[in-house]
């Protein structure tokens, strides 16, 4: 009698849990992007371009930098925000040096937050929003030897989704110490690109900040293209080295 009532008493637990979790999911996925977009209008209206970034940084004054940082965390959390762009922005107000430091950090506490997170929603709710194939196999690529090279990989290279990687992470058998910094020296070079963009627009150097685009919009296609091929061609490339 008192197991039957012990396991009623879980399952409505779960249940529960399961109600909860799905809840912080939607308010973070549908409630704050909606909130954004219907009383916070003015908060997109910045992202039109750079000047309009630079303009919208710059009306927070002293405190622009922990603004940055905030809008940094945000885009990598529920994906709003045109990441790269309010990069080139930063680099235009904030020079290259402080705003590649103020990028890591924004980047850094993004992602422990979202790590944290798909822990606590689960695998239901992940599956929600990235499909639960596409998870699952990114989970298992993670879990396998290779799982640092091939999430280094994923944050190296344009074109990829970074997205899906950071919750996955939370969902695999990785700890948040490599996994941070891994995925944070790959996304060094991105940063680098879209800082200097934004410097160099700054500086006037518009034909170097236009190269730079060009090369950063071709390889952010070729990613895409061939995003699997990569990942293949890193699996045999790591199977190799493992039976070395």
């Amino acid at each position: 009698m008192d197991e039957t009532i012990k396991e009623k008493r879980n399952n409505k637990f779960k249940k529960i849990s399961a109600v909860l979790k799905l809840l912080v999911f939607a308010v973070i996925l549908i409630g704050i992007p909606a909130y954004i977009y219907f009383f916070q209008r003015e908060f997109f209206s910045g992202f039109t371009s750079i000047k309009d970034m630079r303009l919208w940084l710059e009306q927070y004054k002293h405190v622009s930098m922990l603004v940055y940082i905030g809008a940094q965390v945000l885009q990598i959390i529920i994906c709003i925000i045109p990441g790269q762009a309010l990069q080139f922005a930063s680099g235009y107000l904030f020079g290259f040096v402080p705003s590649m430091l103020l990028s890591i950090a924004g980047a850094a506490i993004g992602s422990v937050i979202v790590y944290y997170m798909a822990r606590l929603l689960g695998k239901d709710a992940v599956h929600m929003l990235f499909g639960e194939k596409k998870v699952t196999e990114m989970i298992d690529n993670m879990n396998s030897p290779k799982g640092l090279i091939i999430t280094f990989v994923i944050f190296l290279i344009p074109g990829i989704p970074k997205d899906l990687c950071s919750y996955a992470a939370g969902l695999s058998d990785l700890k948040l110490k490599p996994y941070l910094i891994v995925s944070l020296i790959g996304r060094i070079p991105g940063m680098v690109g879209s800082l200097i963009i934004g410097h160099q627009v700054g500086a006037g150097g518009y034909l170097s900040a236009g190269i730079i685009a060009a090369a950063a919009v071709v390889l952010c296609v070729l990613g895409v293209i061939f995003r699997k091929k990569i990942i293949d061609l890193i699996h045999r490339a790591t199977d190799r080295l493992l039976e070395m």
